[in-house]
């Protein structure tokens, strides 16, 4: 069981993670390409549209978890990658909604936020990788 972590004199995290996650060791860690919003097909789902990509991603993210023989309280740390800036906002609705149906709570994984030119595919908005000790 990974454990999350503030540590004491730090400044607070700015949303819903951690700043540390600590894996028990004893697993191996894995490590996750970036997730998509891609069906099982292949097709991109949700092209224009966040939040459909979102739960794609985070679906997929899950999938690959549960394929690994994990799930998501497994996951040490998380980057989230954006194409367009404005989309933080609402991920972090979303990311509300989400992680405690998702996460054992209270405290989640650390992630990084970045925004990039573009992703593998024009019609992609969104990207979640992860580490995770499984």
């Amino acid at each position: 069981m990974v454990e999350y972590v503030n540590p004491p004199n730090t400044a607070p995290a700015q949303g819903l993670y951690s700043h540390v996650g600590v894996p028990s060791g004893k697993g191996k860690l894995v490590f996750i390409a970036g997730q998509l919003s891609v069906n099982l097909a292949g097709d991109v789902v949700g092209k224009g549209d966040f939040a459909a990509q979102f739960h794609q991603c985070f679906g997929n993210l899950g999938d690959v978890l549960k394929g690994m023989g994990g799930d998501y309280s497994s996951i040490v740390r998380m980057t989230t990658i954006f194409v367009h800036s404005q989309d933080i906002e609402p991920f972090m609705a979303l990311r509300k909604a989400l992680f405690p149906t998702i996460f054992p709570g209270p405290l989640f994984p650390p992630n990084t936020i970045l925004v990039v030119d573009r992703l593998v595919k024009e019609d992609f908005l969104f990207e979640v990788e992860a580490v995770a000790e499984i």
